[in-house]
């Protein structure tokens, strides 16, 4: 046993002084090798307690969590450091940051200073400097997203948790914080992992630990002692739970740990110290170049999203992490609700928004989700006033406007003869 951990430690200190990932090369970013907890290094993807687990809003970002084998494969490189990930585009929503694996080192240094070495000064959505870094594209400069984790493909993909700490230890890619960049596949995108051998676990139950051939797990590796049993199915394992003293997290998914949507006629006042014109004010700033105001669309989307419809809740919701949300997040985090701040302040959305609301909304139900307006019955749209093609289903097509003028002008004609 003493022979094993003299080796293991050889390995670990090896990696920690020696190996500097490839990709430093190709994106100039200061590289986080430090030893971030006792147990490894940032590229390691330790996790010590749930405070660890920043939180935060915006996109887009990669999820890695289910990368190994097929069809989302992690394949290493010849020379082991550095495993390709395939994982999934998310283009908005609620993340979360490991704060003991994020590889840009300066960063890594400003988000302890603000929310402490575990974190637990930062429970509030986008409180830690890691979340604007990412959201702004400045975390590594060159990386189309950066991988963290999403509870968004849990419905379809699943959760659990397989624990592989059997000796000696075998390679995993620690992905968390690493720099992605998009493929000719629609959704998915390639992520450079570095690679880190140790104890860790699968993010999936009663999985095989070894992939063989060359291709390894994203992994991560959690030191409570539940997690590192041999029978361990616990989801806690390797993904966030809340810290003490927190609620919920608005906009996340209610069943981990999410807060939720309104209840049908029962809206809660404003707590006393949120300022409501402040809340619509932001609502009204988030408008595209086309004038749709992307708090209330994303708002509509984004709490009943699922895995399979990415692609709507990114014409829902991207470019909204360019915007201030502040008193937007304030309000839902004290009322502890998801999606919500614009029907507690009573904000009015412009009639381009109501409409792509309206549309959004049936878009939802084509891919059978059940949209906030069918479950509360807020923010549902409405159908412009001005569009012209709102004539029943199965009426006929009307005439174009020109061959109406020409037509005045001709029957005109006609009388005067």
């Amino acid at each position: 046993m003493k022979r094993l951990s003299v080796f293991f430690i050889s390995i670990l200190v090896s990696y920690v002084f020696m190996a500097v990932p490839v990709y430093t090369q190709d994106f100039d970013f200061p590289f986080n090798n430090t030893m971030t907890t006792d147990f490894g290094p940032a590229f390691a993807d330790i996790i010590l307690q749930p405070s660890n687990f920043l939180p935060c809003e915006g996109g887009p970002i990669a999820l890695c969590y289910y990368s190994g084998p097929q069809p989302q494969t992690c394949v290493l490189r010849p020379e082991g450091d550095i495993a390709d990930c395939e994982c999934f585009e998310i283009p908005y929503g609620v993340y979360f940051v490991d704060i003991n694996a994020i590889l840009n080192l300066n960063i890594y240094m400003d988000t302890i200073t603000q929310c402490g070495k575990n974190g637990s000064s930062c429970t509030i959505p986008n409180s830690a400097p890691v979340c604007e870094a990412i959201n702004n594209g400045t975390f590594i400069p060159g990386a189309d997203v950066i991988s963290t984790f999403s509870f968004e493909c849990i419905p379809t993909e699943g959760i659990g948790s397989t624990d592989c700490s059997q000796q000696p230890p075998i390679p995993y890619a620690g992905c968390m914080t690493a720099p992605c960049t998009k493929t000719e596949e629609e959704g998915i995108v390639n992520c450079e992992c570095p690679t880190f051998p140790g104890p860790f676990q699968i993010g999936l139950n009663d999985q095989s630990c070894n992939l063989g051939s060359d291709m390894v797990w994203s992994a991560a590796f959690t030191t409570d002692e539940t997690c590192t049993l041999d029978t361990c199915t616990s989801d806690t394992c390797t993904s966030p739970t809340l810290p003490p003293g927190v609620v919920c997290i608005p906009d996340a998914p209610e069943p981990n740990g999410g807060c939720p949507l309104l209840v049908k006629n029962d809206i809660p006042p404003p707590p006393p110290d949120i300022d409501c014109s402040k809340v619509c004010q932001e609502y009204e700033d988030s408008q595209d170049a086309s004038g749709i105001e992307l708090g209330f669309t994303c708002d509509a989307t984004l709490c009943t999203s699922a895995c399979n419809d990415r692609e709507l809740v990114g014409d829902a919701c991207t470019g909204l992490q360019a915007f201030v949300l502040t008193e937007i997040i304030k309000l839902e985090v004290e009322v502890g609700c998801s999606c919500c701040a614009s029907q507690i302040c009573g904000c009015e959305a412009n009639s381009q928004t109501e409409q792509a609301i309206f549309n959004l909304n049936q878009d939802q139900r084509d891919t059978g989700i059940i949209p906030q307006c069918d479950r509360n019955g807020t923010l549902c749209g409405e159908i412009s006033s001005s569009a012209c093609a709102l004539a029943p289903a199965g009426a006929q097509p009307s005439l174009p406007l020109y061959l109406l003028f020409f037509g005045l002008i001709a029957l005109r004609r006609f009388r005067r003869r």
